[in-house]
C-alpha cells in the first residue's frame, strides 16, 4: 500500500474516531436523560407525568422517523450556530449526537423497564426517594442491558459518520466516497471498509466483554 494511501486512511480514521468519541458522549448524556425520563414519567412511574411522557415520546418518534441524511441537512443551521460552520468533523458532531440520542433513549428505556417492580417497591418501602431509586436501583439493576444497548448505539453512530461523510463531514465515509468511489481508487475504498469493520468489531467485543464482566461479578456477589 502506497504511502499516500496510508496517510489518507490515517487521517480519515482519526476524524472518524474523533466524531464517534464526542458524538457518543453527547448522545449518551442526552439519550440517558430521555430514557430515564420516559420510564419515571410513565403512568405508574415513580414521577408519573403522562402528559410529559407523551410529549417526549412523540418527539423521539418524530426524530427517529427522519432518515439520517435528511436530518443532517435539517440540522445544518444548528451546526453553524453552535460551531460556526457546516463542514468538517466538529460540525457533524451536532447532527450525530441529536440523531443518535432518540435511538439511544429508546434502548435505555427498554433496558430500565426490565427491572422488576418488586425491587422498586422494596426501595420505596424503606423510604427511598425518586433519585435514589434511579441511581441505586434502576441503573445498577439494568447495567448489563444498558452496556449492550449503548454498544449498539455507538456502533450506529460509527455507521452514521459514513453517511455524514457524504455532505462534507470528513472521516472514512468521506474518504470512501471522494477518493474510493469518485476517483475509482479500489485500494482506498477497500481500506476504508476494512477500517470501519475493525472499529465495529472492537466496539462490539468491548461492549460484550464489559457486560459479561458485570454479569459474572453480580453472579459471584449473589
Amino acid at each position: 500500500m502506497r504511502e499516500d494511501v496510508v496517510s489518507l486512511l490515517w487521517e480519515g480514521l482519526r476524524q472518524t474516531l474523533y466524531m464517534v468519541a464526542w458524538s457518543s458522549v453527547f448522545a449518551l448524556l442526552l439519550g440517558t436523560l430521555l430514557g430515564i425520563t420516559l420510564v419515571v414519567t410513565d403512568k405508574g412511574g415513580i414521577l408519573a407525568a403522562p402528559g410529559v411522557n407523551k410529549v417526549i415520546s412523540t418527539a423521539i418518534n418524530g426524530v427517529r422517523s427522519i432518515p439520517f441524511i435528511i436530518l443532517i441537512v435539517l440540522l445544518l443551521p444548528l451546526s453553524r450556530l453552535i460551531v460556526g460552520t457546516t463542514l468538517g468533523p466538529t460540525a457533524a458532531i451536532v447532527s450525530l449526537s441529536i440523531g443518535a440520542a432518540p435511538f439511544l433513549g429508546r434502548i435505555i428505556e427498554n433496558a430500565l423497564r426490565e427491572v422488576g417492580d418488586g425491587k422498586i417497591e422494596a426501595a420505596k418501602s424503606v423510604g427511598a426517594g425518586p433519585f435514589t431509586i434511579i441511581l441505586q436501583v434502576l441503573i445498577p439493576e439494568a447495567l448489563p442491558a444498558l452496556v449492550r444497548g449503548m454498544t449498539i448505539a455507538v456502533i450506529s453512530i460509527t455507521e452514521f459518520t459514513a453517511v455524514a461523510g457524504a455532505i462534507g463531514a470528513g472521516g472514512l465515509g468521506s474518504l470512501a466516497i471522494r477518493f474510493g468511489y469518485q476517483r475509482f481508487r479500489t485500494d482506498i475504498l477497500l481500506g476504508t471498509v476494512l477500517l470501519i469493520i475493525l472499529i465495529v468489531q472492537i466496539l462490539q467485543w468491548s461492549g460484550d466483554y464489559i457486560a459479561r464482566s458485570i454479569d459474572r461479578r453480580r453472579f459471584k456477589n449473589g
